[in-house]
């Protein structure tokens, strides 16, 4: 104690002496720092989830030909009438123009980390009397792996797609009733060609698994009569917010149809940003409520130590050092509150990986607690207690030593 100074020394004194109202607001700005933290760390953990799941079956960004138009109709005398109806032109597959010469150029925008060239079309699966409906991919393997981490996707089998190839998912392959090895007809564009299986893939998606049939690149041209062509292009970021960015930036300089994962995933995006807002109203909440609880306490010790406050004035303290062992109080109360705190959050966080779990007998999702938000939340606690003891510092600062004495 003797290496602190006259604040500290006061302003501890002071809380040991209200030893019990020093307990319970620790105790308060534990609970308040423990929620924001648990919620803080389980919103981010549900998000990263969802975006994962979401996200691990697409790309973040695709570039596509863009759409088959109806011209606009001639305008005509009014002495011979007007087109008053047009009907909407049926699409087809169609290449993306010069896709070769621009994947070099999109492998060079230092935003994006992969990029694949796809060919995609309906088609059927057929073995024996079962027919299935698929979408047909056509990919270059390691390419498309950069993209949605095929490789790690595998349930069955060793994934390669050499000629005559394919890879399933594992809901079509339950309905065809194959495994790695088998043969199953593909059926597309008017060609049927057998395909040996060679991996089995769970997407995350179980409509992507019924209908997802992935087989080479070339194959898939021939088969949709795209020879050499790309029906789109998708792209993997570093960063997965910057998508809508990215696909502004491209929409301006290309001629052809760009999509960001938000655009495609409007409700899933509405649904995060609620998230994030609800998050951030809690926090909020419960800062305003640590800080009352503070000030509260800090108040009424002023009261209690009307006295001690005016002796000390008349001793020769100054206002400013009454007002800071005031200060002083808040600083320590949030320090104490946010570490125990935290180690309430880091125990909420155990059991909840602990013991919620999925049907699978798997935690649902991974959360754990950054060290940048722990770190974050005690200076955020901190805060809040020097914030909090401004008017009850100020009001102890400003009494009169004699009149304080007397009372």
């Amino acid at each position: 104690m003797n290496g602190l100074g006259f604040e500290w020394q006061v302003a501890l004194r002071f809380l040991r002496e209200g030893r019990q109202q020093t307990l319970l607001i620790i105790v308060g700005v534990a609970a308040g720092v423990a929620v924001i933290a648990y919620i803080s760390a389980l919103i981010t953990g549900l998000q990263g989830n969802t975006l994962a799941k979401t996200l691990g079956a697409q790309a973040h960004v695709s570039i596509d030909a863009p759409d088959d138009v109806v011209a606009p109709a001639m305008d005509l005398p009014a002495s011979r009438g007007s087109v008053t109806d047009t009907q909407p032109r049926a699409q087809r597959l169609r290449s993306v123009a010069n896709w070769q010469a621009l994947v070099p150029l999109l492998e060079a925008h230092p935003a994006i980390a992969a990029v694949s060239p796809i060919v995609s079309g309906a088609g059927l699966a057929v073995r024996g009397e079962a027919t299935q409906a698929i979408a047909l991919m056509g990919v270059e393997l390691d390419r498309y792996d950069r993209i949605v981490g095929l490789r790690s996707k595998v349930v069955a089998g060793v994934p390669r797609l050499g000629p005559g190839e394919a890879i399933i998912g594992s809901e079509l392959a339950h309905d065809l009733g194959v495994r790695p090895g088998d043969r199953v007809s593909v059926q597309a564009g008017g060609v049927d060609e057998p395909m040996r299986v060679t991996a089995v893939v769970d997407l995350g998606v179980k409509d992507l698994n019924r209908r997802t049939v992935i087989v080479p690149l070339r194959t898939a041209q021939n088969m949709l009569g795209l020879p050499g062509g790309a029906t789109s292009i998708d792209l993997a970021l570093r960063d997965v917010w910057t998508a809508q960015a990215l696909a502004d930036e491209l929409r301006r300089q290309l001629p052809y149809k760009v999509e960001s994962w938000q655009e495609s995933n409007v409700q899933l995006v509405t649904a995060l940003n609620a998230q994030s807002i609800s998050t951030m109203i809690i926090r909020v909440v419960v800062v305003v409520v640590v800080v009352l609880g503070i000030a509260s306490v800090l108040v009424v010790s002023v009261v209690q130590k009307r006295r001690e406050i005016g002796i000390l004035r008349a001793m020769g303290a100054t206002r400013g050092q009454v007002m800071r062992l005031f200060l002083l109080q808040g600083a320590v109360v949030g320090a104490f509150g946010a570490v125990l705190g935290l180690l309430l959050a880091t125990g909420m966080i155990f059991l909840f990986t602990q013991f919620v779990r999925g049907s699978d007998g798997q935690p649902l999702f991974v959360i754990d607690l950054p060290w940048g938000l722990a770190f974050q939340l005690g200076l955020l606690a901190v805060a809040c207690g020097v914030l909090a003891a401004i008017m009850p510092a100020r009001r102890a600062a400003a009494m009169d030593p004699a009149q304080a004495i007397r009372i």
